[in-house]
């Protein structure tokens, strides 16, 4: 657990990170690209953690990877590449760097150091796990394996590295479907997510797809009630789903799609409102490049994502700490089941 007082006392020694007016003028560039959901007053206190991180990036040859979930300071001010979890996960076999910040949750980083295991992985906290990560464990692979022999198992890509080496090939929220379809087997096992996998169960009537019972904090929350007295309250609102909500939420939102997804529909729909039926920063995120639209809430935050901070990614860069490591067993056999996604999604043209 990182101890904040001693974080704050590293970073004192060498970096003059007090809020400043002038660094916030002078990055009032970077500023632009979330000036609708920043306040003047809290960039001028994350201008000076920018500019810092920005100048050791490239002292340290380091590349930071950030998933759409992260905060506007974060997603717009120091974020080299930007994503959901596929995007990421390609990313990371493209980057040159020799060091890779994951700004994002644990399992991502692990993914990260798979698929790059000659490079420093870096996570500025290593708390920042994920409730649908911790709810799948290779003996739970093993028990759906034995209940349906010879299915193949699918995971999604939110899984540890142990749970990946035991599946036959990942999946994201924006492949999954795809995924689902092209395997061989008429009877589909979908780990961990079982909301991803009754919404793709729909999305592939031709498959027997069953499923672990595992599900997203962030999700999970939403119900189809919510949608129809929110369309009540304020009729005309688009409403953009992400799939692991539970059906029903699907069912009645507008559309519904991978974080990439929700981005490129509001991108080309621009409708007058919008809410968006997952994590809180999406909208904030792509709020400022989409002036035209009004986004309305609710949203639910994980807790998980929010322990990624400018001081965190500071630090983790400047200590070179904490580097991911990925047991070399487990590692080759969790980079099948990821680089069978990626170029199976390569070949599907996804």
């Amino acid at each position: 657990m990182l101890d904040l007082m001693t974080v704050r006392a590293g970073l004192a020694e060498h970096y003059d990170l007090a809020p400043s007016v002038d660094l916030a003028e002078a990055t009032k560039d970077i500023y632009a690209r979330m000036n609708r959901v920043v306040t003047p007053a809290d960039w001028a206190i994350y201008a000076p953690y920018v500019v810092a991180i920005n100048a050791l990036k490239k002292k340290r040859g380091a590349v930071i990877l950030a998933h759409n979930y992260m905060t506007p300071d974060i997603y717009h001010g120091v974020a080299d590449f930007v994503g959901d979890s596929l995007q990421l996960a390609i990313k990371a076999t493209e980057v040159e760097e020799d060091v890779i910040v994951q700004c994002g949750v644990h399992f991502m980083a692990e993914t990260s150091k798979i698929l790059n295991p000659a490079k420093t992985v870096l996570m500025p906290d290593m708390e920042a796990g994920c409730s649908l990560a911790e709810s799948i464990t290779p003996a739970g692979i093993a028990q759906m394996r034995a209940k349906y022999p010879g299915a193949p198992v699918v995971t999604y890509v939110n899984t540890t590295a142990d749970v990946k080496a035991a599946s036959d090939i990942c999946c994201t929220s924006s492949n999954a479907a795809q995924i689902v379809a092209a395997q061989d087997s008429d009877t589909v096992i979908m780990t961990p997510d079982q909301y991803l996998a009754q919404n793709v169960a729909k999305q592939v009537p031709g498959k027997r797809i069953v499923w672990w019972e595992g599900s997203c904090i962030v999700h999970e929350q939403y119900t189809a009630q919510d949608l129809i007295e929110f369309r009540e309250w304020n009729p005309g609102t688009r409403i953009i789903a992400h799939p692991e909500c539970p059906p029903d939420v699907v069912a009645e939102a507008d559309y519904s799609g991978s974080t990439s997804g929700i981005i490129s529909f509001v991108e080309r729909e621009k409708p007058q409102k919008a809410m968006l039926v997952t994590e809180c920063s999406m909208a904030s995120n792509i709020s400022d490049a989409l002036p035209e639209v009004d986004f309305v809430g609710p949203c639910n935050m994980c807790p998980f994502m929010k322990k990624i901070t400018l001081e965190k990614v500071l630090y983790s860069l400047h200590t070179m700490t904490t580097p991911v490591e990925v047991d070399k067993a487990v590692a080759e056999k969790a980079r099948l089941a990821v680089q069978r996604m990626i170029d199976l999604s390569k070949q599907l043209g996804i």
